[in-house]
């Protein structure tokens, strides 16, 4: 059986519902009833008789014994450990700490619990009870566990780190063989916060990972425990770890230099975390480099190692300021004063991947051009009709687009922001320029995608003025990002981070202005027109700087017809293409076809009009008298009409 993960398991079910106690009096119930189905129970109010231990051949008689007899020792062990870990949670707010009398108390049921747990082991080692090497290191590890929790509790820091390391040895080789996620989780939220603490007050350096540390604690345990552990994993003992064998491939860095600041890192799990984003790094590069034409999408995809790394690397440095500031050290310390530049340096990395990434998303040149496409749909678009994709091209698509840009924009300058509130950044004026530079960058960008959402939604105005608005930050950042020296030399594949260029500010810039043209030749287009009295009021303001100098006489009037207007006429001297077409545009009259509508000519009011229709009015009636005594007299000559016979013959009915 699993020894570690069934009480993992019974640890996991009772936490979940109640506390350390109701761990306790739940094993109690076990324990009694298992008691009786090995008929070892005493009775009620009957004498207790102590049992002699079971010996490995009565375990290999019996399997069924062997289940139960495994059950009742680990339950025994666990009631232990229960009830002294209720003891630990009661005494866990008093301000002055536990009496010796409450730490003997937790100290001998952690103890009672270890013996336990070895008597099983030491009973399973045997030939005779037929247990295999997994089941037999599984014990030796839980029984290691417990001892080593009364140690530690003992403040035998020497004996408890042996113990500790002779668990965590058996667990890591017990992890990479049946891939145990329990196993990792104990690993790495007891084990190693107890090894880290108990090297410390052993005086054993920061800089030793704990693998590293474990591994030498255990060089010093049982030979045969040693062998069993090589055959069941022989390249834990050679690194502790997987982890660690990643770690030991590349040597830990020893310092970290940052704005001209070299600290050391004595801390281990720092070392080896920024050791990590090294190689991350060099991955990503070669990933970009080697994979040609990536979608968006995908380039974004690349980033998640080295986001992961990095935040390994924040997460590291935080853990160690949060030791030391437990421990009472001051701001002061040297200690603190590099974990702090190391801190600002590790999270200085991992928001500049983070931007490096947005910026991917956002499309080719930080999305300065206009590209309304999918982004994940850019292989595709050879395949796909016309009809696909002119929705691309639709202005709700192109509006849509542009807001996602908008957003990505909005995270890269939150990510800038955050940078700013990092200790000792404000104080780097050279790096609060250039910040407040690229942010400006970004703000430029920001303003052109919501111009050109306005453009589209027919608002030439408020596109004209974000545009400017936009050209102006861009103007600000200029002097800052074009004081690089280091970061020009990138070229296209060099993976996107926090470091703007001369070229892509350049490139902005070139684009706002053509774009400023561009919208005041627009709004002055709309004024010319005639807009509405609001829109004409902003224009008027918005394209004051625009200036039109057409091709003009000095009258006013043109010199000569421009060229849009003498497109029959064969050029012999030459085109003048600087009077191509008549700017600003005026209305001049152009021959069309007539058109007859009877139905409108009705309703046409011409002068005398009105006359004519009352004397074709008074002749009508004329004509209609006319016609009616005609009628009349008709009707008087004309003989009496006959009656008509009815039937077949003359006499009718």
């Amino acid at each position: 059986m699993d020894i570690t993960k069934s009480v993992l398991s019974l640890r996991e079910k009772a936490l979940l519902y109640g506390d350390y106690s109701t761990y306790w009096s739940q094993l109690s119930g076990k324990l009694l009833n298992c008691r009786k189905k090995l008929n070892i129970a005493t009775r009620n109010r009957g004498k207790f008789n102590p049992k002699s231990p079971v010996t490995p051949e009565q375990i290999a008689e019996n399997h069924e014994y062997v289940f139960l007899y495994v059950t009742l020792q680990l339950l025994t062990a666990e009631r232990a450990w229960a009830q002294a870990m209720s003891i630990k949670a009661s005494h866990s707010a008093d301000t002055k700490g536990m009496t010796s009398k409450t730490r003997s108390h937790l100290v001998s049921r952690l103890d009672k619990g270890a013996r336990t747990a070895e008597s099983l082991a030491q009973a399973l080692s045997s030939a005779a009870s037929g247990a295999s090497a997994t089941d037999l290191l599984d014990a030796r590890a839980y029984a290691a566990l417990l001892r080593g929790a009364a140690l530690f509790e003992k403040q035998s820091w020497e004996a408890c780190l042996k113990s500790y390391a002779v668990c965590r040895i058996i667990y890591s080789a017990l992890v990479t063989s049946a891939k145990g996620d329990a196993l990792k989780d104990l690993l790495s939220e007891t084990i190693d916060p107890s090894i880290r603490y108990a090297a410390y007050q052993a005086k054993i350096p920061r800089t030793l990972p704990i693998a590293t540390i474990a591994r030498k604690a255990f060089d010093h345990a049982d030979p045969e425990l040693a062998d069993q552990v090589r055959q069941l994993n022989p390249d834990v003992l050679e690194h502790g770890d997987p982890d660690a064998k990643k770690g030991a491939e590349g040597a830990a860095p020893t310092t970290l230099t940052w704005r001209g600041r070299e600290v050391k890192i004595e801390d281990a799990a720092i070392a080896i975390a920024w050791a990590t984003v090294g190689t991350a790094r060099g991955q990503l590069s070669d990933k970009l480099a080697s994979a040609g034409n990536l979608r968006p999408r995908d380039m974004a995809g690349a980033y998640d190692e080295i986001l992961v790394a990095s935040q390994d690397a924040v997460d590291a440095t935080k853990q160690a300021i949060d030791e030391l500031r437990a421990e009472g050290v001051t701001q002061g310390d040297p200690r603190m004063q590099s974990l702090q530049i190391t801190r600002t340096a590790v999270n200085f990395e991992m928001i500049s991947w983070r931007i490096g990434r947005n910026r991917v998303l956002v499309g080719e040149n930080d999305g300065v051009k206009t590209e309304f496409g999918a982004a994940s749909r850019t292989k595709k678009r050879t395949e796909e009709p016309e009809t696909a994709r002119g929705k691309d091209k639709a202005p709700g698509r192109q509006i849509a687009r542009l807001k996602e840009k908008v957003v990505l924009y909005d995270g890269i300058l939150q990510s800038l922001e955050s940078i700013k509130e990092l200790p000792g950044v404000a104080n780097d004026r050279d790096l609060f320029g250039r910040l407040e530079a690229t942010s400006q960058y970004f703000t430029a960008l920001k303003s052109l995608a919501i111009a050109r959402s306005h453009a589209i939604a027919g608002s030439a105005v408020n596109s004209l003025v974000l545009i400017k608005h936009a050209l102006d930050q861009c103007n600000a950042a200029i002097p800052s990002l074009s004081n690089s020296s280091d970061d020009d030399d990138q070229d296209e594949l060099t993976p996107r981070n926090i470091q703007v260029t001369q070229r892509d500010v350049t490139l902005l810039h070139d684009i706002l202005a053509g774009e400023v043209q561009r919208g005041r030749a627009l709004v002055d287009i709309f004024n010319s027109a005639g807009g509405s009295s609001n829109n004409k009021q902003h224009s008027a303001s918005a394209s004051a700087s625009a200036q039109p100098q057409p091709q003009t006489g000095g009258g006013g009037a043109p010199a000569s017809k421009p060229l849009s207007s003498r497109l029959s006429d064969y050029p012999v001297g030459g085109v003048d293409l600087d009077n191509i077409v008549a700017y600003p545009p005026r209305l001049e009259p152009f021959p069309v076809k007539p058109l007859f509508l009877d139905v409108a000519w009705n309703y046409i009011e011409y002068p005398g009009k009105a006359e004519q229709q009352q004397q074709q009015a008074s002749g009508a009636v004329t004509v209609q008298q006319q016609q009616d005594n005609t009628k009349a007299g008709a009707a008087a000559l004309e003989p009496e009409a006959k009656p008509q016979k009815r039937g077949w013959f003359p006499f009718g009915r």
